[in-house]
């Protein structure tokens, strides 16, 4: 069984950065797409970032697009999101997912999800 394990998140100030982590087990991690998405108190959880297994293309939501980037490291089954010029409405839980079929599926129903890391943006 796959399991996903965030870590990372925390309490910063506008402009910082932070990295989240996701370290997967239980199955092939270059055989998987990874994504973030992320959850705001009284908000439905949007797609923020993918990246495909192989050739290691990726995909961005247009909020994050210049300041996010989505990476990964097959040898440490880690997928990573390095968060830049934080904003307040950055704020919310993000959670990590994988999906070995496609980037749309995965961007629409992936097959396993992490727990979540919170990360709040003050102002």
């Amino acid at each position: 069984q796959v399991q996903l394990v965030e870590s990372g998140g925390g309490l910063v100030q506008a402009g910082d950065s932070l990295r989240l982590s996701c370290v997967m087990s239980g199955g092939t991690f270059s055989s998987y797409a990874m994504a973030w998405f992320r959850q705001a108190p009284g908000k439905e959880r949007e797609f923020v970032a993918g990246i495909s297994w192989y050739v290691q293309n990726t995909e961005y939501a247009g909020s994050v697009e210049g300041r996010f980037t989505i990476s990964r490291d097959n040898a440490k089954n880690t997928a990573y999101l390095q968060m830049n010029t934080l904003k307040p409405e950055d704020t919310a839980v993000y959670y990590c997912a994988s999906d070995d079929t496609s980037m749309y599926r995965l961007r629409i129903h992936p097959q396993y999800w992490g727990q979540g890391t919170q990360v709040t943006v003050s102002s």
